[in-house]
């Protein structure tokens, strides 16, 4: 009878396996998964989450230490600035309204008030007064310049998802974790909700919004600008109850392609006080130079005219 040529080369392989051990070999595959107990939610319950938190805050008066650091691989350097003492404001719909202090001596660092649509900017320092439009028109090379406070206010909160213009994906994903006691990176389980918004005759990814799912807070924001690129990066750590309001206590704000990262720590918060229109007032200190910055070439001029002035000889009499 003639064997089928299958079974022959079967047999041959299972005797092969059972004689030559060392053709194959078992390892112990250690867990990596987080064994953290976690809670469960649908699409709609984490966007109705999102949405009552954003309604549930109208004020916010805080005292932050805030720390800064500035440069990346595209300036091939980073320097990190000393921590200082800052106060922040903020009354929605857009106004907000941050002030630095110097370490010890606290004189004022800045001073910076954003309506939503134009801000300014004292340095008292350079004794200089920035204007400009809540977005970057033209930016400086002078990364700090590119600062706005509206990179500050968006990142305080995270914004409520319009069922109008946005709709919201859902993602199950993962995320990876420090064990403490068992010093290892672990992979543990997330949501991720998917923000897709119209813009035009198109549809563009605006936001990533991830929750962890020991509390299901939201932990990390990613917001994209319109060619799909990273705009803003936020964590979100040490979350607080304020009179029934969960808030953050450790904000971090990277900015990849400005290359400029902003850590706020929370040592004060106040919610929903109400804030006079006074407060949220900034004037120009007379004798400072103003720059507008969505006018470069103007503040050149201006500049050049400024040392022209200042390295004039006076005439002898």
């Amino acid at each position: 009878m003639r064997r089928s040529p299958i079974l022959t080369t079967v047999s041959l392989l299972a005797l092969l396996l059972g004689e030559a051990g060392c053709l194959f070999r078992t390892r112990i595959v250690e867990p990596i998964t987080s064994t953290a107990k976690l809670q469960s939610a649908t699409k709609q319950e984490l966007v109705a989450r999102i949405n009552q938190e954003a309604a549930g805050i109208k004020t916010l008066n805080t005292t932050v230490d805030i720390d800064t650091s500035v440069g990346g691989e595209k300036k091939g350097k980073v320097t990190e600035y000393q921590e200082i003492r800052g106060f922040i404001l903020v009354r929605k719909p857009d106004t907000l309204r941050m002030i630095g202090l110097f370490p010890i001596v606290h004189n004022t660092a800045f001073d910076m008030v954003s309506d939503g649509n134009r801000f300014k900017l004292s340095i008292p320092a350079k004794n200089k007064f920035y204007i400009g439009s809540a977005e970057v028109t033209h930016p400086s090379e002078n990364t700090l310049e590119n600062l706005r406070p509206q990179v500050i206010y968006n990142a305080l909160f995270v914004p409520p998802i319009d069922g109008k213009d946005e709709i919201a994906v859902l993602e199950n994903s993962t995320e990876t974790i420090v064990d403490v006691k068992k010093r290892k990176m672990l992979e543990q389980p997330d949501y991720v909700i998917d923000i897709i918004r119209h813009s035009g005759d198109d549809w563009i990814l605006a936001r990533k919004i991830e929750f962890e799912r020991i509390h299901l807070n939201p932990h990390r924001q990613t917001v994209y600008d319109s060619k799909g690129r990273i705009a803003t990066a936020v964590t979100y750590q040490v979350y607080k109850d304020y009179s029934g309001v969960s808030f953050p206590n450790v904000i971090e704000i990277d900015r990849p392609q400005e290359e400029y990262t902003i850590r706020l720590t929370v040592e004060k918060l106040t919610l929903n006080e109400p804030l006079r229109d006074d407060q949220f007032a900034l004037q120009q200190p007379p004798g400072s130079l103003l720059v507008n910055l969505d006018q470069p070439n103007q503040n050149a001029a201006a500049k050049g005219a400024a040392a022209q002035q200042a390295n004039a000889v006076p005439a002898k009499e």
